[in-house]
């Protein structure tokens, strides 16, 4: 490949507009690799400022000789900086013809290219300035849309989930490194009881990673929202309620059974917490096949919700109790308290028209919210990617246990040491050796 057109990777030139499209009082652009440097003084036509030191400069455009721009302009040398590489910012103004001259600048410079999605945050991981859970923690952080999910991505991306994880890629490293060296030195002089501590450290650590999986998916739920779906016979209101909820029309509301067809979401804050309710299909004996879809969808979308919020009509309350069946950890609401003849059914009594029993209710959502995701200190899990690694590295460490062979004991603890690692994005194998050189000295 020639020179003119380098294999993307590490030793190009990346740049792009960290901060959000259109029209802004400052953007953000920025540029990471070994001709960063270059670039800025390309453009500013001036010698560079000293590293983390703030210059005011002019920035050209070098096809035409003009200005584009009087923009603050940052340098961080590598490695410390967010990529640990060579970066600069330019924070120039944010109207989107100067953001598209200083981009088309950039790219005309030779070596530069524009950065694809995720790259410097890839970067970031690659030279070790960021392990996989703080850098999912930023997108976390970019995401976060309530108050409890920009704490839980904070503390994941301050590390606190990484470290957890590192302790017990450390840990198990140790264990597997008495097991190796029992099959690769048998003459050397190595504690006759250094399996059995291995397996002991083997067990200790299968038990914390299930006390860490046994979560209730606190963080899974908080990270994607606590998921709701609103059900119930048709014409209980329940659509009318969603957009009670909502403040706003997201759902259709009409007086025809049958309206509702399709599953439709609306994402509410509540006192901090996020819920994603989910208003259904009216559920019933169906007429016609489109219908009948729209109550499969229904019924598949309450069987999947972390929480029911079943709606009946207050009005004519009955009649729904061959097609719903509830349970005790559903949440009862009768609509239409406003027409209400009797208020003598359990549960609580609401009205989307007139806004009566809302407050209780949402205090009552929130309070289910609250309990699905109180996390207190202890870091959770975040992905499904961290559960399903961490299952199959506690499958592995149990055969481990359990292996009559020290060959396959040390083989199990290889597969769970590689799933423990795909967390972080940090595994390296030959550490094992380093451990058995340090803790045996072999080779007196």
């Amino acid at each position: 490949m020639s020179a003119s057109a380098p294999a993307r990777g590490q030793h190009e030139t990346i740049f792009a507009l960290a901060t959000a499209p259109g029209r802004a009082g400052v953007a953000v652009i920025r540029v990471s690799g070994p001709r960063a440097d270059d670039a800025l003084q390309a453009l500013t036509r001036q010698k560079l400022p000293a590293e983390r030191n703030a210059a005011l400069r002019t920035v050209f455009d070098l096809s035409n000789d003009t200005a584009i721009d009087v923009a603050l302009v940052l340098r961080f040398v590598s490695p410390r900086s967010y990529t640990g590489e060579n970066v600069v910012e330019v924070q120039s103004h944010g109207g989107p013809a100067v953001v598209a001259s200083l981009l088309g600048a950039l790219g005309a410079l030779p070596g530069l290219r524009l950065a694809e999605p995720g790259e410097f945050t890839r970067r970031a991981v690659e030279n070790g300035r960021l392990d996989l859970t703080q850098a999912e923690a930023i997108a976390d952080l970019v995401a976060a849309e309530t108050e409890s999910q920009r704490r839980q991505a904070l503390r994941q991306f301050e590390g606190r989930l990484g470290q957890v994880y590192e302790d017990w890629r450390g840990r198990l490293i140790r264990a597997a490194a008495w097991v190796e060296a029992a099959i690769d030195f048998p003459d050397e002089e190595i504690p006759t009881d250094a399996v059995q501590r291995s397996r002991q450290a083997i067990s200790d650590l299968a038990a914390e990673i299930r006390v860490h999986l046994n979560d209730g998916r606190r963080g899974e739920i908080l990270r994607d929202g606590l998921q709701v779906a609103v059900i119930g016979a048709p014409n209980a209101g329940k659509s009318s309620l969603v957009n009670a909820l909502a403040r706003r029309d997201v759902a259709i509301v009409s007086p025809l059974p049958g309206t509702t067809r399709d599953v439709i979401e609306v994402r509410l804050d509540l006192k901090g917490y996020p819920v994603v309710l989910a208003d259904t299909a009216g559920l019933r004996a169906p007429e016609g096949s489109i219908e009948e879809e729209g109550i499969r969808r229904a019924r598949a979308r309450a069987e999947a919700a972390d929480l029911r919020l079943i709606v009946r009509d207050g009005s004519e309350w009955g009649g729904d109790e061959a097609v719903l069946e509830g349970s005790p950890s559903d949440l009862v609401v009768w609509n239409k308290a406003d027409l209400a003849p009797t208020r003598s059914m359990p549960g609580l009594w609401i009205s989307a028209k007139t806004g009566e029993g809302l407050p209780e209710l949402i205090e009552q959502l929130a309070a289910r919210a609250e309990v699905g995701m109180d996390q207190g200190e202890a870091p959770v899990l975040t992905r499904a990617r961290h559960r399903q690694a961490l299952e199959l590295a506690v499958e592995s460490l149990d055969k481990a246990k359990v292996a009559k062979a020290p060959e396959l004991t040390a083989e199990y603890l290889r597969q769970a040491l590689r799933e423990i690692a795909r967390t972080t994005g940090r595994v390296d194998l030959d550490e094992l050796l380093d451990v058995v050189f340090r803790d045996f000295c072999l080779g007196k």
